[in-house]
């Protein structure tokens, strides 16, 4: 425990009472020239990047601010964004703090009743959209937000007062900052590391989201513990493609590059991730397990056309990766024929398919945010790739454990992050006290009374262990585990994780609270499936027809025995049901960040459920 307060105490001197708008001062001043972002030059990103240096970047920033102060924000209100990834998303949430506002970066999957809860909550005063798809979520609700005085619109503003474009919002800032350089520097520099810095929303698997305020010194010791965990060097690149209403992708690529000087690429659809992982070759990446589960899904496609002999050789090649990966885990030392066989086969192949798929310079590659499927982290393993997962939350400004390329078991979500404390309750509740730790709840204060207890334990709501060496372990969340009619307990997530390994599954959902028995509910992965059913010479004309073809149902049927065979006996799927549907966030079965709905689920198909149970 005293090395832990030990690491604490010189994190909090190191970062005492700074602020990401001196950061970003310093960063552009001693390194003017650096790349920070770069967007696609066209739809295609073949065409190229634009490129800002640090020193535009906060130039333009500067701007900004000046142009929400012109709009009337004032110091400690809201701005709302909802773009995709791009650079302006990190040009006005920067902007906005630096007036000394807080930014909020709404979730875009979010229905226009969530839009209108969470603009309210927070109290936005001005809000920066995409485009039209965005404003068709806000212009619903706009009646229901008085407090909301301008938004800006970067492409297609609609007439009226309330509404501004990009370029003439860029041009009143412009205009603001001549006149006037030294309020906007007057406003930046009274901002403190105690005031919020921004307010993210929990993506929602029961209720309404609930605002979670940030400070710069959370955000500040989570980027000093990030960067002593993972050992990133100066001035590399990577990829921002996940929503920055997400905190992972906060802090990996809009507050650390701050400090690590980093180049940061946007892409703007997720449909093109491939082709720009292949053209920038980032030096650390980032996907929650659905990322990682469709790159195996069209690695494990593109492999199976190959001719026998070849893949013949990647089964060798990819169990000599897989033999060094799981003998470097922590404790452990490849022997000199394993290295031998690893090096052999990442001569002959293994460094060619990283190459192939863009992560040939990537040094730390991580997941988190839901279950990850072992055979997943295995597949990449055998690609010489250590996918290794981290475990956080909004409320602990992200990470709080994580696996390192230097200490690592498989299996597990690491160890506690430097200056952190982690503890299991009674009940096997996973506690966690820090800095990073939020102070509560926006405006929840019995939501915030259950999550910080009087000693500032943070209670994660998650069940899990810590073995002899400090690596954490995951388990489910505790109000989701299975109590079965005969008292056992279950966890569905194990359960679901099974189920999804095999391709064709998409998602999958145990269900089994009082009841004699678990069942399953199940959807094919919309990607995968029908090249599976092509190249089984299997016609369909859509996923639902699909969904109840003979072959796929009998596969199906296989997937289950074989995630079953590796299940207690109490634990194993009696029966399921194959939907002819996908889940998606629109659809609302799983949250922006991918997780599932339970609840949601649970009533949709209540029918279907209890009917897996008759007869």
């Amino acid at each position: 425990m005293t090395g832990v307060l030990e690491e604490r105490a010189a994190i909090e001197r190191e970062i005492a009472g700074r602020t990401v708008c001196a950061q970003l001062e310093e960063a552009a001043r001693l390194n003017p020239d650096a790349p920070a972002y770069s967007d696609p030059a066209g739809e295609d990103t073949g065409e190229g990047w634009v490129t800002l240096t640090y020193a535009e970047a906060r130039r333009r920033i500067l701007e900004i601010a000046a142009g929400f102060a012109a709009l009337g924000l004032r110091p400690g209100e809201a701005v709302a964004l909802m773009m995709v990834n791009r650079s302006e998303h990190v040009l006005a949430d920067l902007g906005a703090v630096h007036a000394g506002g807080v930014s909020c970066s709404v979730y875009s999957t979010f229905a226009p009743e969530q839009v209108a809860f969470v603009a309210g909550d927070v109290g936005a005063r001005i809000a920066v959209l995409g485009g039209p798809a965005d404003l068709a979520r806000w212009e619903p609700v706009l009646e229901d937000l008085p407090r909301l005085h301008r938004i800006v619109v970067l492409e297609g503003a609609p007439p009226g007062d309330r509404f501004i474009g990009w370029d003439d919002f860029l041009a009143l800032g412009r205009r603001r900052l001549a006149e006037d350089p030294a309020s906007v520097d007057a406003r930046w520099r009274a901002v403190t590391a105690d005031d919020v810095l921004t307010v993210l929303y929990t993506s929602g698997t029961t209720g309404n989201p609930k605002g979670v305020p940030l400070t710069h010194a959370n955000v500040f010791f989570e980027v000093v513990a990030t960067s002593r965990m993972v050992g990133l060097p100066d001035g590399c690149t990577q990829i921002s493609y996940l929503t920055y209403a997400h905190i992972a992708e906060r802090v990996l690529s809009l507050y650390l590059p701050l400090f690590k000087i980093s180049h940061t690429h946007f892409c703007v659809d997720l449909a093109r991730l491939g082709a720009v992982l292949a053209q920038v070759r980032p030096a650390l990446f980032f996907g929650v397990p659905r990322v990682w589960e469709k790159m195996t899904a069209r690695l494990r496609a593109l492999l199976a056309t190959q001719p026998p002999e070849r893949r013949e050789s990647v089964r060798q090649a990819m169990a000599a990766g897989l033999a060094y990966i799981e003998a470097r885990q922590y404790g452990r030392t490849p022997s000199s024929e394993v290295r031998a066989a690893y090096e052999r086969a990442d001569a002959a192949l293994l460094s060619t398919i990283r190459s192939l798929i863009g992560l040939d310079n990537a040094g730390w590659l991580a997941t988190a945010a839901a279950p990850m499927p072992i055979e997943v982290q295995r597949f990449f393993a055998g690609l010489g790739l250590c996918v290794l997962d981290v475990y956080g939350m909004t409320e602990t400004t992200g990470a709080f454990t994580a696996n390192a390329p230097g200490r690592f078991k498989l299996g597990t979500v690491g160890q506690a992050g430097p200056g952190v404390e982690i503890r299991i309750a009674e009940d096997g509740e996973i506690l966690t006290r820090s800095p990073a730790n939020t102070r509560g709840y926006l405006n929840r204060p019995e939501a915030t009374a259950e999550l910080l207890d009087e000693d500032g334990w943070l209670h994660t709501g998650d069940v899990g262990s810590v073995d002899e060496d400090g690596f954490v372990s995951i388990v489910d969340r505790k109000k989701e585990l299975i109590i079965t009619a005969g008292g056992e307990n279950i966890s569905p997530a194990n359960i679901e994780c099974l189920l999804t390994e095999h391709p064709l599954i998409g998602q999958a959902l145990a269900y089994g609270d009082g009841r004699p028995y678990p069942v399953a509910i199940l959807t094919l992965d919309g990607e995968t499936a029908p090249g599976w059913a092509l190249e089984r010479g299997i016609e369909f004309t859509t996923l639902a027809g699909l969904a109840e073809h003979p072959g796929v149902l009998e596969e199906v049927r296989g997937a289950v025995a074989a995630a079953n065979e590796r299940l207690a006996r109490v634990q194993q799927v009696k029966r399921w049901r194959l939907l002819p549907v996908e889940w998606t966030p629109e659809t609302q079965e799983l949250t922006p960040s991918l997780k599932l709905k339970r609840r949601v689920v649970h009533a949709k198909y209540a029918e279907v459920i209890d009917a897996l149970y008759q007869g």
